[in-house]
């Protein structure tokens, strides 16, 4: 029996080197002092099962999902019960500097895309026994901007992100092996997204959460309206706590895919990956990491 093809880890997979879930908040509960003027509770009632609750309303449960980005900072992500069109929370929530992010993303909301995603940005601050301070945050940023990173989701699943401003990435694959037909498959879907869109770019966001470390949040929405079905994935959302000391990198994934018979099956899912900076050696990269933007003037 070949193991691997009972397990969403194997070598092909986007989860292959996904961390295991993090327990280490188990059993706390968390005040979260947001810049929109609400407070938000998350109760960690077990090792995957919280409590959330917004502005005093009724609380609601939850599956969370957690990953440990360094030894303070974790990544928490869980879908809304029964809600439908679907909506997730993502928290960074960051103990280093008693700061929190969260993003809110939500399915449905655009009647001629149905399923594009949108997605809102919070900054706050975990509130700490004492007088809340309005600054510093979390924030906007353009640090990464220039810089090209290979990431590696396993030991057949490579992609390269080009971050080139400050409102969008692209992504292509890997220019420095010959690969395995899993990789040359993938290609194949980078070559005919490629071939088929005016670029990759996709809207980014870009959030420095501490030295070191940043979130880069992203929406798959250029593909969706050009696309649609044509490439299996449809507009999903993806953030990537980025720890650059480690050059490691844990995230997730939260949309639609829609299989070859048409039946769409539901994401939402967490990723590791391992990286490296990669230089701009060739023309095409070169190209890559200047050329404007063709979704906007």
């Amino acid at each position: 029996m070949d193991l691997k093809t009972l397990s969403p880890f194997s070598r092909g997979s986007i989860m292959q080197y996904t961390p295991p879930h993090c327990f280490e908040l188990t059993g706390k509960t968390l005040k979260l002092i947001m810049d929109d003027g609400y407070d938000f509770i998350l109760s960690f009632k077990d090792d995957y099962t919280l409590e959330w609750n917004y502005d005093g309303e009724t609380s609601a449960a939850a599956e969370y999902k957690c990953l440990k980005a360094d030894e303070t900072t974790y990544l928490v992500s869980y879908e809304l019960k029964s809600v439908r069109p679907r909506v997730n929370h993502t928290f960074v929530i960051d103990f280093e500097n008693m700061l929190v992010t969260r993003i809110i993303a939500s399915i449905g909301k655009n009647p001629r895309w149905p399923y594009l995603m949108k997605t809102e940005f919070e900054f706050g601050a975990i509130e700490n026994g004492g007088e809340l301070k309005p600054y510093p945050r979390h924030g906007f940023t353009s640090d990464m901007i220039g810089n090209i990173v290979q990431w590696a989701y396993g030991s057949e699943m490579s992609t390269l992100h080009i971050y080139h401003c400050g409102n969008s990435y692209r992504i292509t694959h890997p220019r420095d092996r010959v690969g395995t037909k899993e990789e040359a498959r993938e290609k194949y879907v980078f070559n005919l997204m490629q071939d088929s869109l005016p670029s990759t770019d996709e809207p980014t966001a870009y959030i420095k959460i501490k030295e070191g470390m940043y979130l880069i949040s992203l929406a798959e929405k250029n593909a969706e309206k050009l696309l649609g079905a044509k490439l299996g994935f449809r507009s999903n959302t993806l953030c990537f706590l980025q720890n650059y000391k480690q050059f490691r990198v844990v995230g997730r994934a939260f949309g639609t895919s829609t299989q070859p018979d048409g039946t769409d099956t539901e994401t939402h899912l967490v990723i590791g990956a391992y990286g490296r900076p990669v230089d701009a050696a060739d023309d095409d990269l070169k190209n890559m990491l200047t050329a404007s933007n063709p979704y906007i003037i």
